[in-house]
Protein backbone atom coordinates (compact mmCIF):
# COMPACT_ATOMS: atom_id res chain seq x y z
CA UNK A 1 0.00 0.00 0.00
CA UNK A 2 1.89 3.18 1.20
CA UNK A 3 4.84 3.78 3.64
CA UNK A 4 4.13 3.93 6.94
CA UNK A 5 5.87 5.89 9.83
CA UNK A 6 5.91 6.30 13.63
CA UNK A 7 4.85 9.24 15.72
CA UNK A 8 6.05 8.95 18.83
CA UNK A 9 5.25 11.59 22.58
CA UNK A 10 7.30 9.24 24.60
CA UNK A 11 4.15 8.81 26.84
CA UNK A 12 5.10 8.90 30.27
CA UNK A 13 2.46 6.43 32.48
CA UNK A 14 0.87 6.64 35.27
CA UNK A 15 3.84 5.15 38.07
CA UNK A 16 6.31 5.79 35.17
CA UNK A 17 9.15 8.43 34.74
CA UNK A 18 10.48 10.40 31.99
CA UNK A 19 13.51 8.27 32.06
CA UNK A 20 11.41 5.26 31.28
CA UNK A 21 9.20 7.31 28.57
CA UNK A 22 12.27 8.09 26.56
CA UNK A 23 14.02 4.91 27.11
CA UNK A 24 10.83 2.86 25.81
CA UNK A 25 10.86 5.21 22.81
CA UNK A 26 14.15 4.51 21.38
CA UNK A 27 13.25 0.82 22.13
CA UNK A 28 10.05 1.46 19.77
CA UNK A 29 12.27 3.10 17.21
CA UNK A 30 14.87 0.07 17.09
CA UNK A 31 11.49 -1.91 16.31
CA UNK A 32 10.03 -0.07 13.80
CA UNK A 33 13.37 0.11 12.22
CA UNK A 34 13.65 -3.56 12.19
CA UNK A 35 9.49 -4.06 10.99
CA UNK A 36 10.50 -1.49 7.96
CA UNK A 37 8.83 1.10 8.73
CA UNK A 38 9.87 5.08 7.39
CA UNK A 39 10.41 7.53 9.81
CA UNK A 40 10.50 7.69 13.43
CA UNK A 41 9.28 11.14 14.74
CA UNK A 42 8.87 13.09 18.05
CA UNK A 43 6.53 16.04 18.93
CA UNK A 44 7.19 19.40 21.04
CA UNK A 45 5.05 19.36 23.56
CA UNK A 46 5.17 21.53 26.91
CA UNK A 47 4.37 21.24 30.64
CA UNK A 48 2.71 17.75 29.92
CA UNK A 49 2.49 15.48 32.44
CA UNK A 50 2.63 12.61 30.06
CA UNK A 51 4.96 13.91 27.49
CA UNK A 52 8.39 13.45 27.76
CA UNK A 53 9.67 15.18 24.26
CA UNK A 54 9.54 18.57 25.28
CA UNK A 55 13.15 18.85 24.57
CA UNK A 56 12.80 17.42 20.97
CA UNK A 57 16.42 17.94 19.43
CA UNK A 58 17.93 16.14 22.46
CA UNK A 59 15.15 13.11 22.75
CA UNK A 60 15.62 12.45 18.91
CA UNK A 61 19.76 12.35 19.92
CA UNK A 62 18.79 9.88 21.96
CA UNK A 63 16.73 7.82 19.45
CA UNK A 64 18.91 8.09 16.39
CA UNK A 65 22.45 6.98 18.70
CA UNK A 66 20.17 3.46 19.36
CA UNK A 67 19.21 3.23 15.33
CA UNK A 68 20.87 3.07 12.31
CA UNK A 69 18.94 3.53 9.22
CA UNK A 70 15.32 4.35 10.50
CA UNK A 71 14.67 8.17 9.09
CA UNK A 72 14.34 10.33 12.54
CA UNK A 73 12.72 13.67 12.73
CA UNK A 74 10.28 16.32 15.08
CA UNK A 75 6.83 16.10 14.55
CA UNK A 76 7.52 18.60 15.07
CA UNK A 77 8.97 21.64 16.10
CA UNK A 78 7.12 24.69 17.32
CA UNK A 79 8.74 27.37 15.49
CA UNK A 80 7.22 30.07 17.61
CA UNK A 81 8.94 28.95 20.64
CA UNK A 82 12.51 28.87 18.87
CA UNK A 83 14.41 31.30 17.08
CA UNK A 84 15.11 29.89 13.47
CA UNK A 85 18.96 29.91 13.77
CA UNK A 86 18.94 27.94 17.00
CA UNK A 87 16.77 25.89 15.20
CA UNK A 88 18.72 25.54 12.33
CA UNK A 89 21.87 24.56 14.34
CA UNK A 90 20.22 21.41 16.12
CA UNK A 91 19.14 20.06 13.48
CA UNK A 92 21.97 20.41 11.24
CA UNK A 93 23.41 18.92 14.61
CA UNK A 94 21.48 16.32 14.08
CA UNK A 95 21.92 15.65 10.38
CA UNK A 96 25.89 15.91 11.39
CA UNK A 97 25.31 13.09 13.91
CA UNK A 98 23.23 10.95 11.85
CA UNK A 99 23.71 11.75 7.96
CA UNK A 100 20.59 11.11 4.92
CA UNK A 101 18.20 10.61 8.17
CA UNK A 102 16.78 13.37 9.40
CA UNK A 103 13.68 15.40 8.44
CA UNK A 104 12.00 18.45 10.61
CA UNK A 105 8.36 19.11 10.74
CA UNK A 106 7.37 22.87 12.08
CA UNK A 107 4.17 23.67 13.29
CA UNK A 108 2.87 27.18 14.48
CA UNK A 109 1.36 26.04 17.91
CA UNK A 110 2.75 26.67 20.91
CA UNK A 111 2.15 23.12 21.78
CA UNK A 112 1.36 23.63 25.32
CA UNK A 113 -1.14 26.27 27.20
CA UNK A 114 -1.09 29.95 27.61
CA UNK A 115 0.80 30.51 30.67
CA UNK A 116 3.75 27.46 29.46
CA UNK A 117 3.87 29.22 26.24
CA UNK A 118 4.67 32.81 27.89
CA UNK A 119 7.27 30.81 29.99
CA UNK A 120 8.45 30.04 26.76
CA UNK A 121 8.62 33.03 25.00
CA UNK A 122 8.24 35.77 27.79
CA UNK A 123 5.93 37.73 24.77
CA UNK A 124 2.83 36.06 23.35
CA UNK A 125 2.59 39.17 20.64
CA UNK A 126 0.64 36.96 17.24
CA UNK A 127 1.69 38.19 13.97
CA UNK A 128 -0.27 36.72 11.52
CA UNK A 129 2.83 36.59 8.72
CA UNK A 130 5.81 35.82 11.57
CA UNK A 131 5.71 31.93 10.95
CA UNK A 132 5.73 32.03 7.01
CA UNK A 133 9.00 34.43 7.34
CA UNK A 134 10.67 32.26 10.68
CA UNK A 135 10.14 29.17 7.91
CA UNK A 136 11.75 30.81 4.96
CA UNK A 137 14.52 32.29 7.30
CA UNK A 138 15.07 29.06 8.63
CA UNK A 139 15.26 27.23 5.09
CA UNK A 140 17.66 29.63 4.08
CA UNK A 141 20.07 29.02 6.82
CA UNK A 142 20.11 25.21 5.42
CA UNK A 143 21.28 26.88 1.92
CA UNK A 144 25.25 27.05 0.94
CA UNK A 145 26.50 30.38 2.57
CA UNK A 146 26.68 33.64 0.65
CA UNK A 147 29.52 35.89 0.50
CA UNK A 148 29.82 38.09 3.12
CA UNK A 149 26.85 36.25 5.26
CA UNK A 150 27.38 37.19 8.58
CA UNK A 151 24.74 35.20 10.74
CA UNK A 152 25.53 31.15 10.03
CA UNK A 153 23.94 27.93 10.68
CA UNK A 154 27.09 25.98 11.60
CA UNK A 155 25.99 22.99 11.84
CA UNK A 156 23.61 23.28 9.46
CA UNK A 157 24.76 25.56 6.21
CA UNK A 158 24.83 23.43 3.15
CA UNK A 159 23.09 20.19 4.63
CA UNK A 160 20.35 18.77 2.95
CA UNK A 161 17.41 18.36 5.54
CA UNK A 162 14.10 17.84 4.39
CA UNK A 163 11.38 20.36 5.54
CA UNK A 164 7.66 19.70 6.35
CA UNK A 165 4.73 22.26 7.21
CA UNK A 166 2.36 20.31 9.91
CA UNK A 167 -0.42 21.65 10.44
CA UNK A 168 -4.45 21.41 12.03
CA UNK A 169 -6.05 23.35 9.87
CA UNK A 170 -5.84 25.27 6.52
CA UNK A 171 -3.28 27.45 7.24
CA UNK A 172 -0.85 24.97 6.98
CA UNK A 173 -2.07 23.59 4.49
CA UNK A 174 -1.94 26.72 2.71
CA UNK A 175 1.55 27.39 3.84
CA UNK A 176 2.88 23.98 2.45
CA UNK A 177 1.56 24.50 -1.14
CA UNK A 178 2.40 28.31 -1.71
CA UNK A 179 6.49 27.05 -0.32
CA UNK A 180 5.93 23.68 -2.68
CA UNK A 181 6.53 21.12 0.67
CA UNK A 182 5.51 18.11 2.14
CA UNK A 183 2.54 18.44 4.58
CA UNK A 184 1.42 16.64 7.79
CA UNK A 185 -1.81 16.76 8.98
CA UNK A 186 -2.92 16.14 12.45
CA UNK A 187 -5.90 13.84 11.95
CA UNK A 188 -4.56 11.80 14.82
CA UNK A 189 -6.16 14.30 17.15
CA UNK A 190 -7.67 16.84 15.43
CA UNK A 191 -9.72 15.81 12.53
CA UNK A 192 -12.80 18.20 12.05
CA UNK A 193 -10.74 20.39 9.15
CA UNK A 194 -8.98 17.16 7.09
CA UNK A 195 -10.76 17.04 4.22
CA UNK A 196 -10.41 20.42 2.96
CA UNK A 197 -7.20 20.94 3.71
CA UNK A 198 -6.40 18.21 1.87
CA UNK A 199 -8.28 19.80 -1.42
CA UNK A 200 -7.00 22.87 -0.50
CA UNK A 201 -2.98 21.95 -0.33
CA UNK A 202 -3.45 19.57 -3.72
CA UNK A 203 -5.59 21.91 -5.29
CA UNK A 204 -2.73 25.43 -4.74
CA UNK A 205 0.26 23.31 -4.61
CA UNK A 206 3.29 25.08 -6.51
CA UNK A 207 5.91 23.25 -7.56
CA UNK A 208 9.50 24.12 -5.77
CA UNK A 209 12.86 23.01 -5.83
CA UNK A 210 12.63 20.95 -3.21
CA UNK A 211 9.34 18.80 -4.24
CA UNK A 212 7.55 18.52 -7.95
CA UNK A 213 4.41 17.42 -6.74
CA UNK A 214 2.18 17.71 -3.25
CA UNK A 215 3.26 14.71 -0.98
CA UNK A 216 0.75 14.46 1.69
CA UNK A 217 0.99 12.55 5.23
CA UNK A 218 -1.97 11.65 7.53
CA UNK A 219 -1.59 11.34 11.27
CA UNK A 220 -3.47 7.73 12.04
CA UNK A 221 -4.05 6.49 15.69
CA UNK A 222 -3.74 2.33 15.50
CA UNK A 223 -4.76 0.52 18.35
CA UNK A 224 -4.02 -3.44 16.92
CA UNK A 225 -4.37 -6.24 19.56
CA UNK A 226 -4.96 -10.29 19.01
CA UNK A 227 -8.66 -9.39 19.44
CA UNK A 228 -10.79 -6.65 18.86
CA UNK A 229 -12.23 -6.20 22.93
CA UNK A 230 -8.44 -6.27 23.67
CA UNK A 231 -7.69 -3.17 21.20
CA UNK A 232 -10.82 -1.46 22.15
CA UNK A 233 -9.32 -1.81 25.73
CA UNK A 234 -5.82 -0.64 25.21
CA UNK A 235 -7.58 2.89 23.33
CA UNK A 236 -8.90 3.94 26.41
CA UNK A 237 -5.84 4.99 27.91
CA UNK A 238 -5.58 7.46 25.36
CA UNK A 239 -9.76 8.40 25.89
CA UNK A 240 -8.80 9.35 29.04
CA UNK A 241 -5.53 11.50 28.57
CA UNK A 242 -8.27 13.41 26.15
CA UNK A 243 -10.47 13.71 28.81
CA UNK A 244 -8.16 14.95 31.14
CA UNK A 245 -6.74 17.14 28.89
CA UNK A 246 -9.93 18.92 27.99
CA UNK A 247 -11.06 19.03 31.34
CA UNK A 248 -7.76 20.96 32.21
CA UNK A 249 -6.20 18.56 33.87
CA UNK A 250 -3.30 17.73 31.90
CA UNK A 251 -2.22 13.75 33.82
CA UNK A 252 0.39 10.84 32.84
CA UNK A 253 -1.11 8.71 30.42
CA UNK A 254 -3.66 6.25 32.53
CA UNK A 255 -3.61 2.67 32.57
CA UNK A 256 -6.90 1.06 30.80
CA UNK A 257 -10.05 1.11 31.93
CA UNK A 258 -12.71 -1.74 30.50
CA UNK A 259 -16.31 -0.03 29.60
CA UNK A 260 -14.52 3.57 30.15
CA UNK A 261 -16.28 5.30 27.35
CA UNK A 262 -19.38 3.92 28.35
CA UNK A 263 -19.33 5.59 31.63
CA UNK A 264 -18.59 9.02 29.93
CA UNK A 265 -22.01 11.51 29.76
CA UNK A 266 -22.97 11.62 26.40
CA UNK A 267 -20.83 15.12 25.57
CA UNK A 268 -17.27 13.49 26.21
CA UNK A 269 -18.69 10.48 24.31
CA UNK A 270 -19.44 12.60 21.20
CA UNK A 271 -15.96 14.82 21.79
CA UNK A 272 -13.84 12.00 21.51
CA UNK A 273 -15.92 10.20 18.71
CA UNK A 274 -14.95 12.96 16.71
CA UNK A 275 -11.09 13.07 17.92
CA UNK A 276 -10.58 9.38 17.29
CA UNK A 277 -12.35 9.51 14.12
CA UNK A 278 -9.19 8.79 12.27
CA UNK A 279 -8.26 5.72 14.06
CA UNK A 280 -8.28 1.79 13.23
CA UNK A 281 -9.14 -0.12 16.66
CA UNK A 282 -8.65 -3.66 16.98
CA UNK A 283 -7.85 -7.41 15.64
CA UNK A 284 -5.28 -7.96 12.26
CA UNK A 285 -8.25 -7.88 9.80
CA UNK A 286 -10.66 -5.40 11.48
CA UNK A 287 -7.40 -2.66 11.56
CA UNK A 288 -6.90 -3.76 7.99
CA UNK A 289 -10.22 -2.93 7.07
CA UNK A 290 -10.08 0.35 8.77
CA UNK A 291 -6.85 1.30 7.32
CA UNK A 292 -7.43 0.92 3.95
CA UNK A 293 -10.75 2.49 4.28
CA UNK A 294 -8.58 5.59 5.20
CA UNK A 295 -6.79 5.31 2.89
CA UNK A 296 -8.24 5.27 0.01
CA UNK A 297 -10.87 7.72 1.32
CA UNK A 298 -7.98 10.68 1.60
CA UNK A 299 -5.61 9.12 -1.08
CA UNK A 300 -2.66 9.96 1.80
CA UNK A 301 0.90 9.32 0.25
CA UNK A 302 1.94 8.45 4.16
CA UNK A 303 0.52 7.39 6.52
CA UNK A 304 2.36 8.45 10.40
CA UNK A 305 0.67 6.24 12.92
CA UNK A 306 0.95 6.51 16.74
CA UNK A 307 -0.30 4.78 19.58
CA UNK A 308 -0.60 6.37 23.03
CA UNK A 309 -0.51 2.68 24.75
CA UNK A 310 0.03 2.22 28.44
CA UNK A 311 1.99 -0.94 28.57
CA UNK A 312 5.36 -1.03 26.33
CA UNK A 313 4.89 -5.01 25.30
CA UNK A 314 1.49 -3.89 24.05
CA UNK A 315 2.53 -1.00 22.25
CA UNK A 316 5.10 -2.97 20.42
CA UNK A 317 2.97 -5.65 19.41
CA UNK A 318 0.57 -3.25 18.13
CA UNK A 319 3.13 -1.67 15.94
CA UNK A 320 4.02 -5.17 14.43
CA UNK A 321 0.74 -5.74 13.34
CA UNK A 322 0.39 -2.64 11.61
CA UNK A 323 3.59 -2.91 9.67
CA UNK A 324 2.29 -6.71 8.81
CA UNK A 325 -1.04 -5.38 7.15
CA UNK A 326 1.27 -3.70 4.73
CA UNK A 327 3.20 -7.34 4.20
CA UNK A 328 0.31 -9.00 3.30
Amino acid sequence: MIPLSVLDLAPIVEGGTAADALNNARDLARHAERLGYRRFWMAEHHSMPGIASAATSVALAHVGGGTSTIRIGAGGIMLPNHSPLQIAEQFGTLESLFPGRVDLGLGRAPGTDQAAAYALRRNLHSDAGQFPRDVVELMNYFEPPEPGQRVRAIPGEGLDIPIWILGSSLFGAQLAAQLGLPYAFASHFAPAQMEEAIHVYRTTFRPSARLERPYLMLGFNVFAAATDEEAELLATSLMQAFVNLRSGRPSPLPAPIAGYKEQLPSSHRAVLDQLMSCSAIGSFETVRRQTEAFVARTGADELMVTAQIFDHAARLCSFEIVAGLFRT
